[in-house]
């Protein structure tokens, strides 16, 4: 299916992942309508830098009729809203869950009522838990180590119960760790890299814990082509480079591009809970790439130098320990 000439709606479209997918989604030649979380200071997140022409629908997830006016006339919904932060997660978990559960229900819902032709509903890797098994692939049991988790399964589950019972077009996107320009200082990547460029002590959590990063520009691409395949309805289908790496290789190879020489000293109050911790995550795409023919076109390498090199411009250089948001994604 050609998403040119389509309308297509993103939830959580300002934030991190959101506005590099309306990005894709406008070059492939799709009529983009993006559902912003209300602020009362007008902003729209990225979009007011990234994406202008884009219709922009204010609203918010939580909300059934603001939910339903948005999907009214869409063919494509892209769900990507959500409360996006783990340790805030522990902190806040009915806001977590109520953002993620009902955010979703009320999607799968209007999706239903108004015949969309496609919906795709974002999940995350960390609905796996620490790898029993690597890589891990879509047939992994799903473990909750953290209400965030927890929030994801039931999501990624109504999914499925809408696919099976009302015949809803649905595939569930699951990726694993994204990173690149834009993304809140909540995440691995731009703590290390905001802290350093900041001339910082480098203060972190775990250095333990593996994950496989995946570069926001693929992540996105895989976006479109889940929403693309036929064969991909009904599916899970995992985003990942099928690389790992521990947090602190990540850290040495981020102060060697930055700051030669920095310490890193433990903030234990980054510390999950230890049964919380996810140690490892290594991803297999192979599902994805046998019905899609997606494949990461992003080195982790590659990636990093991009994400510095964003991170360095003064006007980017946000310091924050959760920026949790509804639209940030």
């Amino acid at each position: 299916m050609s998403l040119a000439g389509r309308i297509v709606l993103v939830t959580g479209a300002g934030g991190f992942i959101g506005s590099h997918l309306v990005e894709a989604l406008v070059e492939a030649g799709a009529s983009v309508r993006a559902l912003v979380r209300y602020s009362a200071l007008g902003s729209r997140g990225w979009l007011d830098a990234v994406a202008p022409g884009v219709e922009i629908v204010h609203g918010d997830v939580r909300d059934a009729a603001s939910v339903d006016a948005a999907v009214r006339g869409a063919s494509v919904v892209f769900h990507l809203a959500a409360l996006v932060s783990v340790p805030y997660s522990f902190a806040a978990p009915e806001a977590v869950v109520d953002t993620i559960v009902k955010g979703t229900l009320h999607v799968l819902t209007a999706a239903r009522a108004h015949a969309v032709e496609r919906v795709v509903v974002t999940s995350s890797s960390e609905v796996y838990g620490t790898a029993r098994t690597v890589p891990i692939d879509e047939t992994h049991p799903l473990q909750a180590q953290s209400p965030y988790a927890a929030a994801k399964i039931a999501a990624d589950k109504l999914a499925e119960s809408f696919g099976r019972a009302f015949d809803t077009p649905v595939t569930v996107v699951r990726p694993f760790n994204a990173y690149g320009p834009r993304q809140s200082a909540r995440a691995v990547i731009p703590t290390i890299i905001t802290q350093l460029v900041a001339g910082r002590p480098l203060r972190l959590g775990s250095l333990a814990p593996r994950r496989d990063f995946t570069y926001v520009a693929d992540l996105a691409a895989a976006f479109v082509a889940a929403a693309a395949c036929q064969r991909a309805v009904g599916e899970e289908l995992n985003v990942a480079s099928g690389r790992e790496v521990s947090i602190g290789e990540l850290a040495g190879a981020l102060i060697s591009r930055i700051a030669p020489g920095t310490e890193i000293l433990e903030d234990r109050e980054r510390l999950r809970p230890e049964r919380a911790e996810v140690q490892r995550l290594l991803g297999s795409a192979a599902r994805l790439r046998a019905l899609t023919g997606w494949e990461p076109r992003w080195s982790l390498e590659r990636g990093l130098d991009a994400t510095v090199a964003w991170f360095r411009d003064p006007a980017h250089l946000r310091l924050g320990r959760y920026d949790a948001a509804v639209h940030q994604v």
